[in-house]
């Protein structure tokens, strides 16, 4: 099965207050595609940080700007996964998928596993995952935007080689080794 790797930056960490998802981002094969989410109506009054702003760079008027409506982003996020499982490196990336979600009144369209299960399922050592790890960051040095952070996920699974290495995603937005 097609492993993709996916990452959500947020309004704030939800020990801050209500928090949103402002982009999400997914990758496989060194390639990736992410969306700036537009905030939905649902979320008025729902809490923002400098915090979070300083480490993904996205201003609010920008997000409200350049972002796509929930819906749209929810849609082609569902469409672009179908098919594969879908990892990332922190458990609050399901709770975004969820908040995205509720703004249409669905359900999640698919489960985010976290990576201890693929780390587990390889059989990876130590050595393996620090290896890995150490060229995952040499490759994709810039982190905190949401397609940033995938593909440094994509990168470290690649690398441990059992995990195979999944090619289906379109390039749409190749980061370079600076996210803006």
């Amino acid at each position: 099965m097609t492993i993709l790797t996916i990452d959500f930056e947020a309004s704030c960490l939800p020990r801050h207050g209500r928090s949103f998802p402002i982009e999400v981002g997914i990758a496989g094969g060194g390639i990736a595609r992410s969306w700036i989410i537009r905030p939905h109506a649902a979320w008025a009054g729902w809490d923002w940080t400098a915090e979070a702003e300083a480490l993904h760079g996205l201003s609010r008027a920008r997000i409200e700007t350049e972002g796509a409506p929930a819906a749209e982003v929810l849609a082609q996020l569902a469409a672009a996964v179908a098919g594969c499982r879908v990892v990332a490196d922190s458990l609050i990336d399901q709770y975004w998928l969820d908040t995205l979600a509720a703004t249409e009144g669905v359900l999640a369209p698919f489960a985010i596993d976290h990576v201890s299960m693929l780390l587990d399922e390889s059989g990876a050592d130590e050595a393996r995952i620090a290896a890995a790890m150490a060229r995952a960051d040499a490759d994709y040095p810039a982190r905190h935007r949401a397609a940033a952070d995938a593909l440094w996920l994509s990168a470290l699974l690649s690398g441990l080689s059992s995990l195979g290495d999944a090619r289906a995603l379109a390039p749409v937005n190749r980061p370079s080794a600076r996210v803006a």
